[in-house]
């Protein structure tokens, strides 16, 4: 997928001349990845196309003209929007750090993190990325995981990133995450390097308000619990 700043370069060019030809349509899809976007990809790139329209248009009632169009297709999306979506993926490989890295990269608001432990550096600069671009981000983690080496804990919190450690004899063991509100990520799968390269892990992806809910109501009792 591409990035923002891809994305819009692609954009402003097929607006030079106010209108998308044959040819623009077919290299916009191309460069989209020639294939079905998921619901998250859908709403970025909505979400750019009116930004890059906002920028040609100066006078007012034509903007709120825009904001009422986009307000129209999110509405026409969400009543027409397919039942809940659930993916899984396996290591050893790459599939999960992949999806891990992905939730955080299109996470646009808020990212709940509950895990075991944080290890895999490729990890980490993804979730400070996230934080990076003002997204709300909150760690929750084992208190003596955090103690190995290795361990990214300590140097999120030392980025200002929000961390909160069990204090019990117990271990927090939960490996589960919730972005946006909207999508829960959980599994066998720690986030560590050796999980990707020689594990045999799981992880699931689901957008099931049921189980977003829950995931949602869990993390907030922990984070209370170990305020």
């Amino acid at each position: 997928m591409l990035s923002k700043e891809q994305l819009d370069t692609a954009l402003r060019e097929t607006l030079e001349d106010r209108r998308l030809s044959r040819s623009e349509r077919h290299d916009l899809t191309a460069l989209l990845g020639g294939q079905a976007l998921g619901g998250d990809e859908r709403a970025f790139v909505r979400n750019r196309v009116f930004a890059v329209a906002r920028e040609v248009v100066e006078d007012a009632p034509s903007l709120a003209v825009l904001d009422w169009a986009q307000d129209v297709i999110k509405a026409l999306e969400a009543a027409h929007e397919r039942k809940s979506q659930m993916e899984v993926f396996f290591s050893p490989g790459e599939e999960c750090l992949d999806t891990i890295q992905r939730l955080l990269r299109w996470c646009q608001t808020s990212a709940d993190i509950c895990v075991f432990t944080i290890t895999d550096n490729r990890v980490s600069e993804a979730i400070a990325a996230c934080a990076k671009r003002g997204v709300k981000v909150r760690v929750i983690s084992d208190n003596d995981k955090s103690e190995d080496t290795g361990s990214d804990v300590d140097r999120l919190e030392g980025m200002g990133i929000d961390v909160r450690l069990d204090r019990s004899e117990a271990h927090m063991h939960h490996k589960f995450a919730i972005f946006d509100n909207a999508k829960a990520l959980t599994g066998s799968y720690n986030w560590t390097r050796s999980a990707a390269t020689s594990n045999r892990e799981n992880l699931l992806v689901c957008d099931d308000p049921r189980a977003v809910d829950s995931f949602a109501r869990e993390f907030e009792r922990l984070w209370a619990d170990f305020a």
